[in-house]
């Protein structure tokens, strides 16, 4: 028999808890991404995989929005962010923080996803660019690396929401940290400065058909909820 696990039984982390948890040394960069569907899912597969931060460049949305919130399903204020009106900005602060820059593209001479051997230690940007033009070839040029999804079929084209889940899952796979989560809640806000803990019920949300959801929140986190509210 293989029963389902309730919502109380997935050993979710709090907001807080992911905050102060050890985070895989992955950075997702987005690149001029169009859709606030796909930006949702990034920051959802960002949360799921502990990511460190989401750089959003360009013609990106930045939370907080009701499009977004549909996918990211809250991810959006659990995972660190960032906007940078251009992603070669964003490229030169990271490499200037000792990222490894990794686009995610078709490109000669590129590395099979499969063939990826992310080093324990050092620290991956991954570029994921937009839904027609992919990533720009200037940020290509900058890059350390060029890894690419192998596909077989007709298209070889795979919607953006989905190649930054099967990306991440393979440097996930490779790159090792700690998952235990021994901290306890009192510890992790003490981590962070004894932020206001607040437990709210999102049902100013119900008027975009979102499910209502009880969530722990940081002081600057419900602040940005409560503007969102107003939108």
């Amino acid at each position: 028999m293989y029963r389902k696990l309730r919502n109380d039984e997935l050993n979710r982390l709090s907001a807080l808890e992911f905050k102060s948890a050890e985070k895989l040394p992955v950075a997702v960069v987005l690149d001029n991404v169009r859709s606030q569907h796909n930006i949702g899912s990034a920051f959802r597969t960002a949360d799921s995989f502990l990511i460190e931060k989401v750089y959003l460049c360009g013609i990106c949305a930045v939370p907080p929005t009701p499009e977004i919130h549909k996918s990211a399903l809250g991810a959006e204020f659990s995972v660190e962010w960032e906007y940078f009106g251009k992603t070669s900005d964003a490229v030169t602060e990271l490499k200037e923080k000792g990222y490894k820059i990794v686009s995610v593209e078709q490109s000669e001479n590129s590395t099979w996803l499969q063939e990826i051997a992310p080093e324990n230690g050092c620290k991956y940007a991954l570029i994921f660019g937009n839904e027609v033009k992919g990533v720009q070839q200037e940020i290509v040029d900058m890059s350390d690396e060029v890894v690419e999804i192998p596909q077989y079929g007709t298209k070889h084209s795979l919607n953006i929401s989905v190649s930054v889940g099967v990306v991440l899952w393979e440097y996930a796979k490779k790159l090792k940290i700690d998952t235990s989560t021994s901290t306890t809640l009192k510890q992790a806000a003490a981590s962070v400065g004894q932020p206001l803990l607040m437990s709210i019920w999102q049902d100013g949300f119900e008027k975009y058909g979102i499910t209502t959801a009880q969530i722990l929140l940081t002081e600057e986190d419900f602040a940005n909820r409560k503007k969102y509210l107003s939108l």
